[in-house]
């Protein structure tokens, strides 16, 4: 608007316009009316006066209007840079939290690398001081681990055999490739016993290692030559112990048919004097003479029996296993007793019921037959001993059966006598303490070691005793067919 008043105000001042305007403001006499040029002037003047101040009004109204905008727009900013503020704050304040978890998890995984440092030091300070030989190897058989009992066995430091392959820096291992990838494959733990020049005795046990990406096996070698010779000391000992029950109860056996004997020869010496007296030998008395010597005989052979069993338990094992059907050995055991056992009191052997339960088609048993009999033998008689005493008076039996389940022949010798205590059946299958204390007597009714030394060790079978009131006493035995030991 003012440019358009300023360009009419330019127009009005250029010369033609001013000549042109002098020209209608004279009058007739070619003077200038100047009455007429103030009113025009004034009115002109007027005119933009009013043109100038509604311009000015305008511009007043759109100078209010930008400045409302003005003041909007700097609210609005005022608001935008509040908000940008408080953002800028909670990110401050955010990233300052993070600084801070990030440098509680700065410290904790420095103490975890620490801890893991110090495990992985502790770790190898134990591999490295075990007792036991602990080797390593990958997949392709490259040591990964020897440790300080690996280096004292071989002569080989751990630096020299790490990264190399195992047979190349120890050829004298005793394991094969062939059992190091089956472990892998298989991934079972794997055992098996080593000897070494007939004293040294070891385990060898390969481990699975599985990891991530990669596969191995762990070897340990166990040193077991000292168990090995305390488990043959303990089993020395133990059969020496029992060996001292087997004589006592031997020396029971033999006491009988010896006293018969000299009794016979007593009487036999008595009818000789006697016919020498008389120089009279009738047949009866030769016949007498006859059962004497008879008599005498049997019950000799019987004690060269015992003594030869005796003998052949003192002297140790010669002979190799052998197949034998169970039952025939139960059998013979039944017969052996009915001539040998010697029962105290008024109980006879004759008046004991024998039940026997025996599964048909059983296979034969590997074993060491004069052995597995005295077990039997000593169970009748631990049960002889036990019927002295029935409860309410029953009359005795001894129930022998064999089944046969999966793999193993199952023996159970059962009988209705006296029952076992708790303790008792605790240490029934202990040794004695005749070894160590021999003041003491071997109480030979009441102890089956040596019995159970004979499944459990000579024939690596079970053997179990269960005694109540309401079952009566069950000794029972498991023996593994097939088996060779």
């Amino acid at each position: 608007m003012i440019k358009n008043i300023l360009a009419l105000l330019l127009t009005l001042m250029s010369p033609s316009v001013l000549a042109g305007i002098k020209d209608i403001f004279k009058d007739e006499n070619g003077s200038t009316n100047w009455q007429h040029l103030a009113n025009w002037t004034s009115g002109t003047l007027i005119i933009i006066l009013a043109i100038v101040i509604v311009s000015l009004i305008v511009a007043h109204r759109r100078l209010r209007k930008y400045n409302r905008q003005l003041h909007n727009i700097r609210a609005e900013l005022e608001d935008r840079v509040i908000e940008r503020t408080a953002t800028l704050d909670s990110a401050n304040q955010q990233l300052t939290d993070s600084n801070k978890r990030l440098a509680v998890e700065v410290d904790q995984h420095l103490n975890t690398s620490e801890q893991l440092s110090s495990s992985e030091s502790y770790i190898k300070n134990i591999l490295a001081s075990m007792p036991l030989v602990l080797v390593s190897i990958d997949a392709k058989g490259l040591v990964t681990q020897w440790n300080r009992k690996a280096e004292e066995l071989s002569g080989i430091a751990a630096t020299s055999a790490i990264g190399n392959n195992l047979w190349s820096v120890y050829p004298e291992v005793v394991l094969t490739w062939e059992q190091v990838t089956k472990v892998i494959e298989d991934g079972e733990t794997y055992t098996y016993p080593h000897r070494q020049r007939g004293i040294h005795f070891y385990d060898v046990t390969l481990y699975p290692l599985r990891g991530a990406d990669k596969q191995g096996v762990v070897i340990l070698v166990n040193d077991v030559s000292k168990q090995k010779q305390a488990e043959n000391m303990l089993i020395h000992n133990e059969k020496i112990a029992s060996m001292t029950e087997l004589a006592s109860a031997m020396a029971h056996d033999i006491n009988t048919p010896l006293q018969g004997m000299l009794l016979d020869l007593q009487s036999f010496q008595q009818l000789l004097s006697k016919q020498a007296d008389t120089d009279i030998v009738g047949k009866h008395d030769v016949k007498l003479l006859n059962d004497l010597l008879s008599d005498a005989s049997d019950r000799a052979e019987t004690v060269a029996n015992i003594v030869k069993n005796l003998l052949s338990f003192s002297r140790g094992r010669n002979e190799e296993k052998q197949q034998q059907q169970v039952t025939v050995l139960l059998d013979n055991a039944v017969m052996l007793a009915s001539d040998m056992l010697v029962l105290p009191g008024d109980l006879q052997f004759n008046k004991i019921a024998i039940n026997k339960r025996y599964q048909a088609q059983l296979p034969l048993l590997n074993c060491y037959a004069t052995e597995l009999q005295q077990v039997f033998l000593n169970l009748i008689r631990h049960a002889c001993y036990a019927l002295e005493t029935i409860p309410d008076n029953k009359p005795p039996e001894i129930n022998i059966s064999v089944t046969q389940e999966v793999d193993s022949i199952w023996i159970c010798l059962a009988h209705n006598g006296a029952v076992l205590s708790d303790e008792e059946q605790t240490t029934i299958f202990e040794p004695s303490l005749s070894v160590i204390l021999p003041q003491r007597d071997v109480d030979s009714q009441k102890r089956l070691s040596f019995s159970n030394f004979i499944v459990t060790e000579q024939h690596q079978g079970q053997m179990a005793v269960t005694s109540d009131l309401e079952q009566g006493t069950k000794f029972h035995i498991q023996l593994m067919l097939d088996v060779t030991y």
